[in-house]
C-alpha cells in the first residue's frame, strides 16, 4: 500500500527529512498547520488571520485565501465535520470559526472563573465533545519563555462539552501542548514540551480518568501532534533538548525563577535551532517514523500533519508552510 509506515527509523535512528519547499509565503508564523478531510490545509498567522491552503499535487504552488480573523493569535487548530474550524487563540481563548463566512465564536475564554491565559491546542471527539490544552496558568504567549524556564508545571488538560461549561481533567503538566485523539477515542495524547514527554489520559476503560506516560525521553521538545491517516500519532519537535535549559529543570524552583528573572532582564531568548525534525508515534508509544534535516532552513517545526502523500509543516518562527513529500509514499518504503 502506498505510502505505509515501516518500524525501521525507530529503531535504526533518524532518517533523513525529505527536502522542504515554502508555499505561501505570505503566511507570518504559522504556528500550526492542519488539514481537514478534503485535502486543505489551514493555518493561523502571527496577525490573527486564519488561511486556507489547497495543495492539489506535490509540485503545486499552493494559494492561500485568508479566511478569518481571530483578533488575537491562534495556535492549535482543528477542522470540524461540515466545514467549521476550532481555533485555540493564546490571547481569546477557544474559537469555533465558519471560514466560509469569516465568522468568530467565542467557545470558552475562561475555567473554574479564571481567564484561559495560555490556550494552546485542541481536538474533538465525535459526540462534539472537545478536548484542549492550556500551556501555562502563570505566563502568557508573550512571557512563554518564563514558563520553559521556570518550569511551572501549570499546564493544563481540558474538556469541553456540548452545551456545558469547560472543565479541568489534568493540571500539573509541564507546558501542555499539543493533544490528539487515539484513533477509537479511547484516550488522549499530550504533548508536555517541557517535560519532552507524551502523555496519556485514558477516556475509557477500568482506568478510565487516569493518566500516565506513552513516550518519554523525546530527543526534543514535541509541540503540536496530529493524527495521520493509518491510526499514527505526527509529533513535531521545536528543537532539540537545550543543555542549559535540561540542566536549569533539576535546580530548586527559586534557581529558576531566578534565571527567568534575569533572561527577561537582559533580553534573552531561546534562538530557533537549525534542526527539523518530525516523529509518527503508534498508539502503544512505539515510534515509526523519525525524520530530520540538520541544517534545515526552516526552523523551530511547530506542527507536522500527513496528507495521503505529502507533509506539511508549520513554524512559529518562519513565513509560509514548508511542504515534502512523505519518503515511502511513491512506494519505496516496505511495509511492516
Amino acid at each position: 500500500m502506498s505510502g505505509q509506515l515501516t518500524e525501521r527509523a525507530g529503531r535504526a535512528g533518524p532518517q533523513a527529512l525529505p527536502a522542504l519547499r515554502i508555499v505561501a509565503p505570505e503566511i507570518e508564523g504559522p504556528e500550526d498547520v492542519v488539514a481537514d478531510a478534503d485535502g486543505n490545509l489551514f493555518a493561523g498567522a502571527a496577525d490573527g488571520t486564519i488561511w486556507r491552503l489547497r495543495l492539489p499535487a506535490p509540485d503545486a504552488a499552493g494559494r492561500a485565501t485568508a479566511v478569518a480573523h481571530t483578533g488575537g493569535r491562534p495556535l492549535g487548530l482543528q477542522p470540524l465535520p461540515g466545514g467549521g474550524l476550532l481555533v485555540c487563540d493564546a490571547r481569546r481563548g477557544l474559537l469555533r470559526i465558519d471560514p466560509r463566512h469569516g465568522t468568530v465564536r467565542v467557545l470558552a475564554d475562561e475555567v473554574d472563573g479564571a481567564p484561559l491565559r495560555f490556550c494552546s491546542n485542541v481536538t474533538a471527539a465525535v459526540d462534539g465533545t472537545v478536548y484542549f490544552t492550556v500551556s501555562s496558568r502563570r505566563y502568557g504567549l508573550d512571557e512563554w519563555l518564563g514558563d520553559f524556564l521556570e518550569h511551572t508545571g501549570t499546564g493544563q488538560l481540558l474538556r469541553l462539552r456540548p452545551d456545558r461549561a469547560p472543565e479541568v481533567l489534568l493540571e500539573g503538566l509541564q507546558f501542555a501542548n499539543g493533544v490528539a485523539l487515539a484513533p477509537d477515542e479511547s484516550f488522549l495524547v499530550v504533548a508536555e514540551t517541557g517535560a519532552r514527554r507524551l502523555s496519556r489520559y485514558r477516556l475509557t476503560g477500568p482506568r478510565a480518568g487516569t493518566a500516565d506516560t506513552l513516550a518519554a525521553d523525546l530527543p526534543g521538545y514535541p509541540d503540536n501532534i496530529s493524527r495521520g491517516p493509518e491510526g499514527e500519532f505526527w509529533v513535531a519537535l521545536a528543537r532539540p533538548p537545550a543543555a542549559g535549559v535540561e540542566l536549569l529543570h533539576g535546580m530548586p524552583r527559586g534557581v529558576r525563577r531566578a534565571a527567568w528573572e534575569v533572561s527577561k532582564r537582559l533580553r534573552l531568548s531561546l534562538p530557533p535551532h537549525p534542526t527539523a525534525r518530525v516523529l509518527a508515534v503508534r498508539p502503544d508509544g512505539g515510534t515509526v517514523r523519525d525524520l530530520r534535516a540538520v541544517r534545515s532552513p526552516y526552523r523551530m517545526v511547530t506542527s507536522v500533519c500527513r496528507t495521503e502523500r505529502l507533509l506539511a509543516m508549520g513554524s512559529v518562527a518562519e513565513r509560509g508552510i514548508a511542504v515534502c513529500a512523505l519518503p515511502g509514499a511513491d512506494g519505496t518504503a516496505s511495509a511492516h
